[in-house]
């Protein structure tokens, strides 16, 4: 198949003009944007004009949408959790999980992993040292994989992050990314109590890879809960009103949980449960 490249931005352009028109003569069916466009006025008129669906994910727990802006039918919000769906309930959301990766793109069959891993920015929301807690408390190595994003978090966790079954990785992507991931024996998923995970990539990411994930949830109805079912993780429900070390004392709990997991069968469900070709065909579909 050929692909017609056209590199415009559609808030750019004005109704009726050539490029407008040229556009329309295509024949779109659907537009996949980013989760702000369809609160963009500018944006609205020219696909307004083109005449054809739009769907966006919404990656954001805070933005804020117009009144108008989705209808449930030609204009489609995708949420990745029942708490993301209630946020926004007003704009008639499908529950669907976010795919982050495209056609093609394939891991290496799933092997049982050595050592813990954690992975995302390095900040008290995302909360990396309620994982090296749960680690140690197991005995067990874990790997820190991401950028610092707030030095003031790492100074004051300090002497719990430099500790020697820690080992500081920093960030990746592509191979190396998608390698860490199968190399490991559990994903150690963990954020603040009042932090609201809208949709991330590593649930996917690591569940493709045949790696089973141990979640920290601070309540019901998060990504963490959506995207792992028994069979291919653990989740951790620890009391927002509770210290950190009972959070990752039961965290650990869940980690040994996961490590039971068979890892070829944590990537036939995550293969299929995180198809790209799968996800973007529910986008394309309009509900009946």
């Amino acid at each position: 198949m050929d692909w017609a490249l056209r590199p415009v931005r559609l808030e750019d352009l004005q109704p009726g003009t050539r490029t407008t028109r040229e556009l329309r003569a295509t024949e779109y069916d659907l537009l996949v944007v980013g989760h702000e466009y369809p609160s963009h006025p500018q944006w609205r008129k020219v696909w307004d004009e083109l005449d054809c669906d739009v769907a966006t994910f919404q990656h954001s727990p805070v933005f804020q949408h117009t009144v108008d802006a989705f209808d449930g039918r030609r204009s489609r919000l995708y949420c990745y959790s029942p708490e993301m769906a209630a946020r926004y309930a007003t704009h008639k959301p499908v529950l669907e999980h976010a795919v982050h990766l495209g056609i093609g793109e394939a891991e290496p069959p799933a092997v049982p992993g050595c050592d813990l891993v954690w992975l995302g920015r390095i900040d008290e929301e995302k909360a990396p040292h309620l994982a090296v807690r749960a680690a140690q408390l197991l005995g067990r190595r874990i790997s820190i994989v991401g950028p610092v994003f707030d030095t003031d978090y790492l100074r004051r966790h300090q002497p719990l992050l430099s500790a020697n079954h820690v080992t500081w990785v920093g960030e990746l992507g592509g191979a190396a990314k998608t390698a860490t991931f199968s190399n490991a024996a559990a994903f150690v998923y963990t954020c603040s109590r009042t932090y609201i995970e809208a949709g991330a990539a590593v649930f996917g990411e690591s569940l493709r890879a045949g790696t089973p994930v141990a979640a920290l949830c601070w309540r019901e109805g998060t990504c963490a809960e959506a995207a792992i079912c028994d069979t291919t993780g653990a989740a951790a429900y620890a009391d927002p009103d509770s210290d950190d070390e009972a959070a990752a004392r039961a965290l650990a709990v869940a980690i040994e949980q996961a490590l039971t997991l068979d890892a070829p069968t944590v990537q036939e469900i995550g293969l299929q449960r995180f198809d790209p070709a799968r996800h973007f065909r529910t986008l394309a579909t309009q509900p009946c």
